[in-house]
């Protein structure tokens, strides 16, 4: 995975085809295996990559009405 990242995606049978390019897997069912765990470990690297950037923005938010109070405060 390390070397050939770039070569996966989401879709288990094109993860299937570029592990046929980088391996040989001469068993089908641990091919099967191999492309279906790098599938779902690249489709939860995508989801926790949007959770942190959902976080970042919600702290953004925070900060942003955190300072509107606070200018509102001295105003009153």
């Amino acid at each position: 995975m390390a070397l050939h990242k770039a070569k996966f995606g989401t879709d288990f049978a094109q993860n299937k085809k570029a592990l046929d390019e980088i391996a040989i897997v001469r068993s089908k069912g641990l091919k099967n295996e191999i492309a279906g765990y790098i599938t779902t470990y690249i489709k939860r690297e995508i989801e926790e990559q949007k959770d942190k950037e959902a976080q970042a923005m919600q702290e953004t938010s925070s900060a942003d009405e955190t300072e509107e109070l606070q200018a509102e405060e001295i105003l009153n």
